[in-house]
């Protein structure tokens, strides 16, 4: 009884830590690699998020032109902000604070071994860090929304 006690405690935290450590290596984040370069990559984004009638750019950022601009280094990185408030909306409503992480946002960065990535929030992240309840079918389309858009950036296409 002793060593099955002993057992059954340590399979409890080691799939607690497994769990953990898989949520510090993504950090409510998906990630994905591009095959083209830095410029490519961001243009069919930019263009894929333009070109459709349900989504509206709001703001871009230039990281490392910042950075540059005092003087620092960082690898390219930009940033692109884009919404559709007829999904935003509703999810705001239930919970203000998912505002913090909305609009979407949709990161294109080159890492320090010279990869081109693409990143963004994990909608069902976002579900869990604002407790957002009841509101499953709007998530699941902006999950398969970024899903779709940042398929068809690394796409052959």
């Amino acid at each position: 009884m002793k060593y099955r006690f002993a057992f059954i405690s340590l399979m409890i935290i080691t799939l607690t830590s497994c769990n953990t450590k898989n949520m510090d290596t993504n950090n409510g984040l998906i990630i994905k690699e591009s095959p083209y370069d830095f410029d490519t990559t961001y243009t069919k984004l930019r263009s894929i998020i333009d070109t459709n009638p349900n989504l509206k750019i709001i703001l871009e950022l230039d990281h490392s032109r910042n950075a540059a601009s005092v003087d620092l280094n960082l690898n390219p990185t930009r940033i692109i902000l884009f919404g559709n408030p007829k999904l935003g909306t509703p999810l705001m409503q239930t919970s203000q604070t998912v505002s913090i992480d909305l609009p979407q946002k949709i990161i294109v960065y080159v890492n320090d071994s010279g990869n081109v990535n693409i990143a963004y929030n994990d909608p069902s992240y976002l579900k869990s860090r604002h407790q957002i309840e009841g509101k499953d079918d709007i998530l699941a389309k902006v999950s398969g929304a970024l899903n779709a858009i940042t398929d068809k950036v690394i796409s052959a296409e």
